[in-house]
């Protein structure tokens, strides 16, 4: 039986980030997996955006995060949620902030300083992450993972890859969701 320093874990990104590997099985094949979809999934990145924002606008729960500034917001700021829309300036700008993180995850290294990245990205939207006025729920920030897997999923599923290809391709980006999942509900833990 293999020891882990559970303490250490709440301390230590690279060796959380090791653990969290180790543990769900994402190894070098999964890598190898999500950057031989690259060139599939790159020029998708943004049809992935739109749904995700379609997805994020439709409820109250999750839009009403988007009326709070952002620490860079740029131009007139919505005051309510019925202000917003696909196009409102604050949502353009967060459109931009997740077309990097996809890409980030599609072609980043997965490293110490992928750690740091994917807790920055968890932290970033509580309080702790810069600005006071954003503090997404920890509820809300999961269906939000849950959902980006599924968007995934869906996307990989209509490449009409082999069966292998599909099953690794699937397996490996549902393995990266769950790890940064790890990395966002670790800031709303005991010991955040």
């Amino acid at each position: 039986m293999k020891q882990i320093d559970e303490q250490r874990l709440e301390e230590d990104l690279a060796y959380r980030f090791d653990y969290l590997k180790e543990f769900l099985e994402f190894g070098d094949e999964d890598v190898a997996a999500i950057r031989s979809l690259v060139g599939h999934l790159a020029p998708r990145v943004d049809a992935m955006v739109e749904r995700t924002y379609d997805k994020l606008l439709a409820f109250d729960a999750t839009a009403r995060h988007f009326v709070a500034p952002g620490t860079n917001d740029k131009g007139p700021l919505a005051q309510a949620v019925n202000e917003l829309g696909p196009e409102h300036e604050q949502i353009r700008f967060r459109k931009s902030h997740l077309r990097t993180y996809l890409m980030n995850l599609l072609g980043k290294a997965y490293d110490p300083s992928m750690a740091k990245y994917l807790d920055t990205v968890g932290k970033m939207h509580t309080p702790r992450g810069g600005s006071s006025a954003i503090n997404v729920p920890q509820a809300q920030m999961n269906v939000f993972m849950g959902m980006l897997s599924i968007i995934f999923i869906d996307e990989i599923a209509a490449l009409g890859l082999n069966r292998d290809q599909e099953v690794r391709a699937i397996k490996a980006f549902t393995r990266l969701t769950w790890i940064q999942n790890d990395f966002i509900n670790k800031h709303y833990g005991e010991h955040s």
